[in-house]
């Protein structure tokens, strides 16, 4: 959760209230990712067109979340009308960086002290991925 955007969750009841209201949303933009049946991540748009993703660090470096965006993305696409997607990624988070530019995301620019999580000031950098022009909008 270091790069997350709010403090870990205190207690399981917080997570679970979380889940509920991420799942419940409609349309469904976002998506659990689970391995063996457990829930392991998250992938998707919490508010189009801003996409995120989560993974526990047990999984992290073994493919699982970029195949899950390659997954997530053009449903994206297909389901909405957005002319592009975002994202705002803490600029020490390397690897979530590496990720969204695998993907084709493009930085767009960067702001200081964007969040202030328990305390502790952070900054942004924010990427954008334009609609691919083969894909006709929703």
């Amino acid at each position: 959760m270091r790069y997350w955007s709010t403090p870990p969750h205190p207690d399981l009841k917080t997570t679970a209230a979380w889940l509920d209201s991420m799942l419940s949303r409609q349309p469904v933009t976002d998506f659990l990712i689970e391995r063996d049946g457990i829930v392991i991540g998250k992938a998707g748009a919490w508010r189009l067109p801003e996409v995120g993703f989560l993974l526990h660090p047990d999984h992290w470096r073994q493919g699982i979340m970029r195949e899950a965006m390659e997954a997530v993305l053009p449903f994206l696409w297909q389901a909405s009308d957005v002319p592009f997607l975002t994202a705002d990624v803490d600029p020490r988070n390397e690897a979530s960086l590496g990720l969204l530019r695998a993907l084709g995301f493009a930085e767009t620019h960067r702001a200081t002290r964007t969040f202030c999580i328990e305390g502790e000031w952070v900054d942004s950098v924010y990427l954008a991925l334009a609609r691919p022009e083969n894909l006709v909008a929703g």
